[in-house]
């Protein structure tokens, strides 16, 4: 919930999952501020979190998202 308020908030589009192995997945498209700033919340994470690891991968936007959701 935290990735998608805060993609949300930034009128972001696209969406993340938790997966199996406790990593979360994330993809967004947005103006670019808007997205680096998303990430930076990522890294910080909400609280009581812990993020050890983030990594991004910059692609073109591919402009299939209508908004931000939870995929399940």
């Amino acid at each position: 919930m935290f990735a998608r308020d805060e993609a949300r908030y930034r009128g972001l589009l696209g969406g993340v999952r938790n997966l199996g192995d406790g990593r979360v997945e994330v993809e967004v498209e947005g103006e670019r501020g808007a997205v680096e700033a998303f990430i930076s919340e990522l890294r910080a994470g909400p609280p009581m979190a812990r993020v050890i690891d983030l990594q991004v991968q910059w692609e073109p936007a591919a402009g299939r998202h209508v908004d931000f959701s939870v995929w399940h």
